[in-house]
């Protein structure tokens, strides 16, 4: 195995510089400070301005941490709050479901799987946290598809990618399925991402009433659907009930009821 690499760990130490003060430094400062030549403070400093986890101030040339570093910080911490705040929620709801608990959130263009609860039975099951589920094939995505908190990195026209035959390829199905979603305030797929599956997700929401990520049920088909394909009533008020009691740990209080469809 290879040992440490120099540049790496002196990267994380001027990382750390910055983020440690209250102001900018210099490149003086920061090579005095870590006992680093000029020349190679500033090629590090540069190299990581780069890909903008460092900014340099136009007018003075000092250096503070970068947008792109922030912005990894923030997720992180956005990501670790809604799995923390949601675990008790998500393991009473597999309980009393009987059903997988998954809860999701946006990264790029996916479903980023951020707390997985195994349905309470014997069955062989994997593990899904980490996993990256596709937004127009999945309860989750749709969620986060119909209230605006993720979108679809293709063009208008593109064919969406098939993952079974019951796949919504079209931008206009899937236009008018995300209708629908807003309109009920919940989401479901019935074996469009995996045969044998079928999955019920409804939003959850932070700061402002914004939704922020989903949290879904899945399972067989037959139990998670009536005899007419439709979720059962049961599951989806199991569902809002976790996602209600989450949105209020976040700060984002109940979701807006659903407007009633017109007959």
């Amino acid at each position: 195995m290879g040992g440490p690499v120099q540049s790496i760990e002196r990267a994380a130490a001027i990382l750390r510089l910055l983020a440690g003060g209250p102001r900018r430094l210099g490149l003086g400062e920061v090579a005095s400070s870590l006992g680093l030549a000029k020349g190679t403070a500033h090629g590090i400093l540069r190299t990581l301005q780069r890909v903008d986890f460092v900014e340099q101030d136009e007018v003075t040339g000092k250096y503070q941490l970068g947008a792109a570093l922030l912005h990894l910080g923030s997720s992180y911490l956005d990501v670790n709050e809604l799995r923390s705040r949601s675990l008790n929620w998500a393991d009473a709801l597999a309980a009393r479901s009987g059903e997988a608990v998954r809860l999701g959130t946006p990264l790029e263009d996916r479903v980023l799987v951020v707390h997985h609860v195994f349905r309470p039975d014997d069955s062989l099951q994997t593990l899904d946290v980490g996993a990256l589920l596709p937004l127009h094939a999945s309860s989750m995505g749709k969620v986060l598809l119909a209230f605006g908190t993720a979108s679809l990195g293709t063009p208008p026209d593109a064919r969406l990618e098939a993952y079974t035959r019951h796949t919504l390829v079209t931008r206009r199905d899937l236009d008018r399925a995300l209708a629908e979603i807003r309109e009920q305030g919940w989401a479901m797929e019935v074996q469009e991402m995996n045969l044998g599956e079928a999955g019920i997700a409804v939003p959850i929401r932070g700061q402002g009433g914004l939704v922020i990520g989903a949290i879904a049920l899945s399972g067989a088909p037959e139990r998670i659907c009536d005899p007419d394909g439709r979720p059962q009533p049961v599951l989806i008020g199991l569902l809002r009930e976790a996602a209600r009691a989450i949105s209020r740990e976040l700060g984002g209080g109940p979701p807006t009821a659903p407007r009633q469809r017109s007959t």
